[in-house]
C-alpha cells in the first residue's frame, strides 16, 4: 500500500503527516513501514535520524527514478513525503499512489495549491484532505471545512494545533497526534 502525502505548497504539515502516518501504521501492525523522503531537504530523514521509530525504515529518494524504485516495495506500508513545488516528483509519487493524503491549513491562501494538487490525482485514486495545525473553533477552520465539503473533497482529518505539527525532530510524537493520524490512516487503508 503506497500512501502519498502531497501538496505543492510548502509549510502545510507534509513531513509531520508522513512521520505520524508511519508511526500509526507501525502501531496498527502494518510492518514493515517504509518512509520514502522525496524532498531534497530530507526533513523526514533528518527527523527520524534524531528520533528513530521502531519498525520504520527511511529511504531518501529525491529524484523521480529513486522515488519510483522505492515505491515498488512489496510488503507493508509505504508512506511518501513529497517536496513542495516540484510537480514532476509529486506527479511521479501520485502515479504510484494507492491513496493520497493532502495536508493543508485553514485559510484562503491554501486553496489554490491544493486545487492544483487535486487535479494531479487520477479520479480513481482515493484522496482526502487533512487540515493540519487547526485552530479549533475558529471561523477560518469552519470556512475551510465548508469550502472543501462544497467541492466534494473528503476531509480525512482535522489535526489540532496543540499536536505541535511543526515541532520536528526536537519533539516527541504526541499521543493525540497518533490518534488523529491513525484515523487518517484507517480512511486511506479503507479506500484500497
Amino acid at each position: 500500500m503506497n500512501i502519498v502525502v502531497a501538496n505543492l505548497k510548502g509549510g502545510v504539515g507534509k513531513t509531520t503527516s508522513a512521520v505520524y502516518l508511519s508511526a500509526a501504521a507501525v502501531a496498527r501492525g502494518h510492518e514493515p513501514v517504509l518512509l520514502v523522503d522525496a524532498d531534497r531537504q530530507a526533513s523526514s530523514a533528518v527527523w527520524l535520524e534524531e528520533r528513530a521509530l521502531d519498525g520504520v525504515t527511511v529511504v531518501e529518494a529525491p529524484s523521480e527514478r529513486t522515488l519510483v524504485r522505492a515505491m515498488k516495495h512489496d510488503e507493508g506500508v509505504v508512506v511518501v513525503d513529497t517536496p513542495p513545488g516540484d510537480e514532476r516528483i509529486v506527479q511521479a509519487a501520485i502515479n504510484g499512489a494507492d491513496a493520497v493524503v493532502i495536508p493543508t491549513r485553514a485559510g484562503g491562501v491554501e486553496f489554490p495549491r491544493v486545487a492544483v494538487t487535486l487535479e494531479m490525482i487520477p479520479k480513481a485514486t482515493p484522496r482526502g484532505i487533512v487540515i493540519a495545525s487547526a485552530r479549533l473553533g475558529t471561523n477560518d477552520l469552519d470556512e475551510t471545512v465548508a469550502w472543501w465539503k462544497s467541492q466534494d473533497v473528503p476531509i480525512w482529518g482535522i489535526v489540532p494545533e496543540r499536536v505541535a505539527i511543526a515541532a520536528g525532530p526536537e519533539s516527541r510524537l504526541y499521543r493525540e497526534g497518533l490518534e488523529q493520524y491513525d484515523a487518517v490512516l484507517r480512511r486511506a487503508l479503507r479506500k484500497r
